[in-house]
């Protein structure tokens, strides 16, 4: 990886740590969020690359170089793998670029890694969910403000992650005509991801909640149907609907629904209602989570994202919801605790 400080948004960098105005620089050119909507149609379908201005941002002509070679074929690590490791170390904006081309690997049906990349094509639209597994924060669309100091912060490079964020879930707005479809396709871990990627795109409308549900009224295994009460939680959290959260609870009491099932929609409940957890709803939860489960339920990206120290995504949601009386494990794992 190159020196990104040589990269030309490292200027507007400085000159926000040096107290210049973070607005000031909105729907410039070092404005992901202004240059991803800037990507026509036309460069879009024919990946017509040179059209992006890459390097105006950090890492850009290494991002532009992982979807050319992903776009031909060459090994997924190459490809997804870069916009993947970018995220994890907290470097998301030219990641964003990538995001709508990588749509149109994930949606052609002929190509190697479709799997691969719509599992990853959401990346640059979270942040800071890593490990997060609260009432008050698991499914959070965190605010993008034109405040460096929003929810999101700044990434590693001082580039602000809410613009990155925003930007990518833009591109993947623009594109739900191209991703709904694939919740109907054979694969069901293509649908499980198209779910999760679905669920980050601004809905005003709900028309992408309204997908989900129809996908959900059809859909026959019990992995996929709980992904989907997962995107539908996480889409009605960024765009309220007081109905939504009745439907999480009678999917949770409904006992012809598969426990995974069952526990996503108290998980959706959980996080869509303010009100204390009533007590059938600890009492299903306990019953359900059993350890096998919990690690069935692995095979959802909210799950793998929420899990850690020792604990599946499930077991932790459960903990911090349900029981913040229990100790959290990474205390006893920790080798420089008291008592080790």
């Amino acid at each position: 990886m190159g020196d990104w400080r040589t990269d030309p948004t490292f200027a507007m960098c400085r000159a926000l740590v040096d107290g210049a105005e973070l607005a000031s620089f909105a729907g410039g050119p070092f404005d992901v969020r202004a240059v991803v909507a800037a990507i026509s149609p036309e460069a879009k379908d024919g990946f017509l690359l040179d059209e992006v201005p890459w390097e105006n941002l950090p890492q850009g002509d290494r991002v532009r170089e992982a979807v050319q070679l992903l776009r031909v074929g060459a090994p997924v690590r190459v490809g997804t793998g870069v916009v993947g490791g970018m995220c994890a170390n907290d470097m998301r904006a030219a990641a964003a670029l990538a995001v709508p081309f990588m749509v149109r690997i994930a949606a052609d049906t002929r190509h190697p890694h479709r799997v691969d990349t719509l599992a990853e094509l959401s990346s640059p639209a979270r942040a800071r969910h890593f490990g997060v597994a609260s009432r008050d924060e698991l499914l959070l669309h965190r605010s993008a403000t034109d405040d460096l100091y929003d929810d999101y912060g700044v990434e590693v490079t001082g580039y602000p992650a809410g613009w990155s964020v925003a930007a990518a879930r833009s591109a993947i707005t623009v594109d739900t005509v191209l991703l709904q479809p694939l919740l109907d396709d054979p694969d069901s871990t293509i649908r499980i991801h198209a779910a999760y990627a679905l669920a980050t795109a601004a809905d005003p409308r709900r028309t992408v909640r309204s997908a989900l549900r129809a996908r959900f009224a059809i859909e026959q295994d019990p992995i996929v149907r709980a992904a989907l009460v997962l995107a539908i939680a996480e889409a009605t959290r960024a765009h309220p609907h007081v109905l939504t959260a009745q439907w999480m609870s009678d999917q949770l009491q409904d006992r012809t629904q598969a426990p995974e099932v069952r526990l996503a929609a108290a998980i959706g409940w959980l996080c869509l209602a303010d009100e204390p957890a009533p007590k059938a709803l600890r009492v299903a939860v306990d019953d359900l989570a059993t350890d096998d489960r919990a690690h069935a339920m692995e095979a959802l990206p909210w799950m793998v994202a929420a899990g850690g120290s020792g604990e599946t995504g499930l077991q932790r949601c459960v903990r911090e919801m349900l029981h913040p009386e229990r100790p959290d494990p990474v205390e006893f794992n920790d080798p420089w605790a008291p008592g080790h």
